[in-house]
């Protein structure tokens, strides 16, 4: 493998680690987080509307590490974890409850677990941590909680999903998404969100799983028939490999309050824009071995440490482990899945070096949580060892995480499943070694004692794999015939300008892949775009579009002006647009020619089901930036902008080549600097506007110093106790801009 495979693989992962790792999930922080209820009885006015499945919210107070936020909606969320009488409930906040778009670091909601089941404090941020490793995953650390003033105990702080999660990770945020989970207030026995087929009449699944979209119950009854009636077909509506991952986590961390235990449920499922359902793991605070029902009856402390890999395999109530294990192919992916985790997460130690980090972090907080379920001793002593005896609900036997892993870690490397032999894979290549736009890939690699080979590739990543069968012939750019070095071709694509792979192997026995953690990470080849800088750009913006134009579905979304300075036709090909900077690839141009002299209007609107020029990001009335980039990160343009106006633009003057300055919008035109319809501020920055008459007078403040300059030939003629007089010649339009310096 070359350096700069090693060196995308490494970009392509600090990105994805960037997109969910905001400050406010930060794993080295502990956030501190003030609620003030107006009422003395907050706790009794929760409790009841828990109880009575209320949606409605009491109002109060935040403050979220000193950011303040008014009028936001509280209320207890949990099964297990909430019980009327505890002294700390879990919260579910909204920021934007009353008021729309109110959100800290781009998050509306803040969910935070009461750490009820678990004396280490460690089983759902570590468990967290290591999922991201694999598959998309929330974000989780601490939190102070005060309330009215009062410490109330350290929370784990977990990442919501909901549009604001999906849409980074999946390339869209309005498909059908699930909480697989039946929702509040339903009573009695209901089917279990196993994916078992209901019927094909939607509403069966009404009562076994939680709609979190405006629709999708037709789409879920599709994909539990295939399921579990048309296997085969399985691939076209659920991303297999994601589901893999989640059941070979589930079974290496012991997470039996999931899918793969007695209820079958704590996960989601989003459908993406290739219509395949995704699996996202949900509400880990039981990972590591504190819920025992595996679905054949409670485990024992031994029965967990020596729980099959292969759980459930043969399992009707289980059609996702039962359908998918069937299928030897999957079977081995599964299980390459699960080594690749035990020996990283495991064997490593990684997982007790970590937690003892995470426990020296918080230990001060802990110990001084007064409503916490658990005694401090049992924190510290949770971690390597059972506790037994001690408080929490359902019992205070709690197996230590060390204690439970360390002898897992011994019954699967002994297991005859896991010592099954994979085939070697090694000296992964790609030719040519700087492609540019429109070159086929010939990849090559090393592999020993495989019985069949297989290249997975895609363009972008919003994108399925596709999957073709690597030759050891001679015939494949492989070299020579049976030298145990295979070749397949990935097909030039003159409309991309990357593309992404990786290999995986089987023989008889077992199966790899390459990268280990695929299809989660990738090789990545960037092309080489022939558009240099200054050739396209951002030429202007309008990011409060109020009563501007509209776009073609007859909405006043914020939009981009690109602007072709050359001479000749521009492929777009290889660019992208961001709002950004740890994200430079956030959303792909077009496959598109643009003329010369040019403009292009992108929506961003966060849109992309309304057209190809809609982007997956808004503009913020605030202030943010817009950068243009290659497909290699290189940025060809950017612009940081401050608070804007509605329906006044920022564009280049002269156009396509000067500075940024407001401007009335001048859409898919020639930028000019008409403002004499926007009102002059009497002090700090302004702008004023003459057209059409002999002077004009701006006003200022008497004492002030100014800056100033003028266009289109206007002459400074003095300034008097209020006002700087200017004139200008023939009825020229124009501007002068005056900056108080000196007040």
């Amino acid at each position: 493998m070359n350096k700069r495979h090693f060196l995308l693989i490494f970009m392509a992962m600090s990105i994805a680690q960037n997109s969910i790792a905001q400050n406010f999930y930060d794993m080295q922080t502990v956030q501190d987080i003030y609620l003030t209820f107006a009422q003395s009885n907050w706790d009794y006015i929760l409790d009841t509307m828990r109880q009575n499945y209320s949606d409605n919210k009491l109002l109060a107070q935040i403050n979220i590490n000193g950011t303040v936020f008014d009028s936001i909606g509280v209320n207890y969320k949990g099964n297990s974890s909430y019980n009327a009488n505890n002294l700390k409930n879990a919260f579910h906040i909204e920021l934007d409850y009353v008021l729309d778009g109110q959100d800290y670091q781009g998050y509306q909601h803040v969910k935070l677990s009461n750490v009820s089941h678990d004396p280490s404090f460690l089983r759902e941020t570590l468990s967290y941590e290591a999922l991201r490793n694999y598959m998309p995953a929330s974000g989780a650390n601490y939190a102070r909680v005060y309330v009215n003033g009062n410490y109330h105990g350290l929370y784990v702080n977990q990442e919501a999903v909901n549009k604001q999660f999906v849409e980074p990770h999946f390339y869209s945020s309005n498909n059908p998404l699930f909480l697989c989970d039946k929702p509040d207030g339903i009573t009695g026995t209901v089917p279990a969100p196993n994916l078992a087929f209901l019927g094909a009449d939607s509403s069966a699944y009404y009562n076994s799983y939680e709609l979190k979209s405006d629709y999708g119950y037709g789409d879920l009854a599709t994909l539990t028939n295939i399921l579990n009636n048309n296997t085969a077909q399985i691939e076209d509506y659920l991303d297999v490999d994601r589901a893999l991952w989640m059941l070979a986590f589930n079974n290496l961390f012991v997470n039996l309050d999931s899918y793969t235990g007695s209820i079958g449920h704590n996960y989601y499922i989003y459908e993406d824009n290739n219509h395949r359902f995704n699996p996202i793991v949900w509400d880990l605070n039981e990972s590591f071995g504190s819920f025992t029902n595996s679905g054949v009856g409670q485990l024992t402390f031994t029965q967990m440490k020596q729980m099959d890999p292969l759980l459930h395999a043969n399992s009707s109530s289980k059609p996702l482990i039962q359908k998918l294990l069937a299928n030897q192919t999957y079977k081995k992916m599964y299980l390459a899945h699960l080594r690749t985790m035990l020996n990283e997460m495991i064997v490593s130690g990684w997982y007790q070096t970590r937690g003892q980090e995470l426990q020296n972090l918080i230990a001060p907080d802990v110990q001084a949580d007064n409503n916490k379920f658990f005694s401090y001793t049992n924190f510290i002593a949770n971690l390597t060892n059972d506790v037994t005896g001690a408080g929490g609900p359902g019992g205070g036997n709690k197996i230590g995480l060390v204690s439970l892993m360390e002898a897992r870690k011994n019954y699967l490397q002994t297991n005859a499943e896991i010592l099954k032999t994979p085939p070697s894979l090694a000296n992964i290549q790609s030719s040519p070694s700087n492609p540019t736009i429109g070159t086929a890939l010939n990849i090559t690699a090393t592999v020993t004692n495989p019985t069949t080979v297989t290249l997975a590739y895609r363009y972008q990543q919003s994108e399925r794999f596709v999957k073709i069968q690597m030759y050891d012939d001679g015939l494949h750019n492989d070299q020579a015939a049976a030298d145990g070095i295979y070749g397949a071709q990935i097909p030039a694509n003159p409309a991309t300008a990357l593309a992404q792979y990786y290999i995986y192997a089987e023989n008889n026995n077992a199966g790899v892949f390459s990268p280990a953690r695929a299809e989660y990470e990738f090789y990545n080849i960037v092309f080489t775009s022939p558009i240099q800088t200054g050739q396209v750009v951002i030429n202007e913006f309008l990011a409060a579009n109020v009563a501007n134009i509209t776009d073609p579905a007859n909405e006043h979304d914020d939009w981009i002006e690109l602007y072709n300075t050359t001479s000749n036709t521009l492929s777009l090909v290889g660019l992208y647009l961001s709002d950004d900077p740890n994200l430079p690839r956030k959303w792909a141009l077009p496959n598109i020619n643009m003329p010369a002299n040019s403009y292009l209007i992108v929506w961003a609107d966060e849109n992309s089901g309304q057209g190809n020029l809609h982007a997956n990001f808004k503009l913020s009335k605030t202030g943010e930036a817009i950068y243009l980039s290659k497909a290699d990160d290189t940025l060809l343009d950017s612009v940081v902008f401050g608070a804007q106006n509605n329906d006044i633009s920022t564009g280049r003057y002269p156009n396509g080549t000067g500075n940024f300055t407001i401007m009335p919008p001048t859409f898919s035109a020639q930028n000019q600097l008409n403002l004499c319809s926007i009102q002059p501020l009497i002090t700090g920055n302004t702008t004023a506007c003459f057209n059409g008459s002999t002077t004009y007078s701006v006003p200022v403040v008497a004492s002030a110093v100014y800056v100033w300059t003028i266009s289109n030939g206007a002459i400074l003629t003095g300034q008097g106790t209020n006002t700087i007089q200017v004139q200008w010649n023939n009825n020229a339009t124009g501007t002068v801009n005056v900056v108080q310096i000196n007040p």
